[in-house]
């Protein structure tokens, strides 16, 4: 029985590894005969799993997706590995939590023991330093909604926050071409193609508001990079690609600015006891509170986000000094 189990386990990992598995190569690949492997599908479809036979000169095998969801099995690495992923899952994704402790609940309560007590010595414990700075969360149905229309290939429509301000101050819906998911810094972006602007962006995904339904199909573009990774690498790599910049007028000698400003930052001198400053930062609060922090009179030039982020903080700040 033992030696049946780890045999459906192999096929029906070699099944999910490849769309079509021709009948002899299954055989060849489990070291069994061809009636063998017909013996074991018929005991993975009386299970749930919806093994589809495909025709042609060989026959062979497809798992298709099913209506439910049948039991699952794992390999002993498979089961580890989502064990942990379902501790830390909720670092980053938003409505997911019970769902999650339900999941890992379940996955270890049909583990063996040898399992369970590896499992068990791997508590997580997370401890999210990034938590008032880089690291924010995000609602898991609208990286469903984002997902579901990249994988169809359908434009997304949705509104954006724009950095800075609240998410109830949402600019009109955007329109673009879905390319990829991904997590840089404890965020997630979108990387897509913008149909008005007529370029790649990346978006911050908790700014998303996605809305239905989706626009047409489309046919993906290459991306202006060997790969995702060194897209954002590329768009991350400095703060020339940081989307708020302002400027002002510091009443400070310009080499003392430039000691303190920070190598991205530029620096004109004016007059021997004034400059100016120009920063950039992911978001218009936290780029007039770096201004703030030099202790000068300042003035500041522009543009009006910077201005109004200023107000906001200043206030912020009257109340909690009162």
């Amino acid at each position: 029985m033992s030696e049946t189990s780890a045999r459906l386990l192999s096929l029906l990992s070699l099944l999910q590894a490849r769309r079509d598995w021709p009948g002899a190569l299954l055989a060849d690949r489990l070291e069994v005969s061809p009636r063998t492997v017909r013996r074991d599908v018929d005991r993975l479809r009386d299970l749930g799993y919806p093994v589809r036979a495909t025709k042609g000169p060989d026959g062979g095998y497809r798992l298709d997706a099913g209506a439910d969801l049948p039991p699952l099995l794992f390999d002993d690495d498979q089961a580890i590995a989502v064990a942990v992923a379902l501790q830390t899952a909720t670092t980053t994704v938003t409505g997911i939590e019970e769902g999650a402790l339900r999941a890992l609940a379940t996955v270890r309560q049909v583990m063996p023991a040898r399992l369970r007590q590896r499992v068990d010595a791997l508590q997580v414990t997370t401890v999210d330093k990034y938590a008032d700075t880089r690291r924010t969360k995000v609602d898991s149905e609208h990286l469903i909604a984002i997902g579901t229309a990249l994988r169809a290939c359908e434009v997304l429509r949705f509104d954006y926050a724009s950095p800075g301000a609240s998410t109830d101050e949402w600019v009109p819906p955007r329109r673009v071409e879905p390319h990829h998911l991904v997590t840089w810094g404890g965020r997630w972006y979108l990387v897509a193609f913008d149909l008005e602007r007529n370029d790649w962006r990346t978006f911050r995904v908790d700014r998303m508001l996605p809305k239905t339904p989706t626009g047409p199909r489309f046919t993906p573009r290459e991306l202006p990079a060997p790969d995702v990774a060194t897209y954002i690498s590329s768009k991350f790599k400095s703060q020339d690609q940081w989307p708020c910049r302002g400027e002002a007028i510091l009443q400070a000698k310009a080499a003392d600015i430039a000691r303190w400003a920070g190598r991205d930052a530029i620096v004109e001198e004016i007059t021997p006891t004034s400059c100016r400053l120009i920063l950039r930062a992911w978001s218009w609060n936290g780029l007039a509170a770096t201004f703030g922090m030099f202790e000068c009179d300042l003035e500041f030039v522009g543009p009006a986000e910077l201005k109004t982020a200023a107000t906001h903080l200043a206030t912020r700040y009257t109340r909690a000094a009162s």
